[in-house]
C-alpha cells in the first residue's frame, strides 16, 4: 500500500502542479493582455499629447508671423492723426475768398499741428530726436558730418550747423544728425 499511496502522491502533487501551471498560464496571460492595454493605452495619450503639442507650435508659428506682420499696425494708426491733419490744411488753405497772405498763415499752422503730432506718435513709439546744439564737439556715433566749413569762431571739430534733424529709436539709431563741421 505504500507503494500506491506513493503513486497516489505523486499523481495528485503532479495535478497540483499542472493545475499551478495553468492557473499560472492564465495569470501571465491575463497580465500580459494588461500589459497590452496599458501600453496602447500609453500610446494613444502619447498620440494625443504628440498632436496637442503640434498643434500649439503650428499655431505659435501662426501667431508669431502675424505678430510680425501687423506689428506697425498701433504704429501707422497713430500716424493717421498726423495725415488728417494735412489734410485740413491742404483744405483750409483751399477755400475761396482767403487772400495769399491769409493761406500762408494756415498752411502754416496745419504743418505746426502736423509735426507737433508726428513727434507725440514718435514719442510714445519711442522714437526721439537726437538732441545737439550748434558749437558741440562732432560725435561719429550720432552726427553725419556732410561739409566741411571755415569758421574762424569755431574750434576744429565744432559743429557749425545742422542741416538735418537725427532720430534714434530708444538705444539704436535711426538717422544720425546732419552737420556741417569747421575745419
Amino acid at each position: 500500500m505504500s507503494k500506491k499511496k506513493e503513486q497516489e502522491k505523486k499523481q495528485e502533487e503532479q495535478k497540483q502542479q499542472e493545475q499551478t501551471q495553468e492557473e499560472t498560464k492564465e495569470v501571465n496571460q491575463d497580465s500580459c493582455e494588461e500589459l497590452e492595454a496599458k501600453l496602447k493605452e500609453c500610446e494613444d495619450r502619447y498620440l494625443r499629447v504628440h498632436a496637442d503639442f503640434e498643434n500649439a507650435k503650428k499655431r505659435l508659428e501662426k501667431e508669431k508671423v502675424q505678430a510680425i506682420e501687423y506689428s506697425l499696425e498701433k504704429f501707422a494708426q497713430d500716424l493717421l492723426p498726423a495725415l488728417d491733419s494735412l489734410d485740413m490744411a491742404l483744405a483750409a488753405v483751399s477755400k475761396d475768398g482767403l487772400n495769399a497772405e491769409e493761406a500762408v498763415e494756415e498752411l502754416k499752422k496745419g504743418i505746426e499741428l502736423t509735426i507737433e503730432q508726428f513727434i507725440k506718435a514718435f514719442n510714445k513709439h519711442g522714437i526721439e530726436v537726437i538732441e545737439i546744439e550748434e558749437g558741440g564737439e562732432f560725435n561719429p556715433h550720432l552726427h553725419e558730418a556732410i561739409l566741411q566749413v571755415e569758421d574762424a569762431e569755431k574750434k576744429a571739430g565744432e559743429i557749425v550747423q545742422v542741416l538735418q534733424k537725427g532720430y534714434k529709436y530708444k538705444e539704436r539709431i535711426l538717422r544720425p544728425v546732419k552737420v556741417s563741421v569747421a575745419k
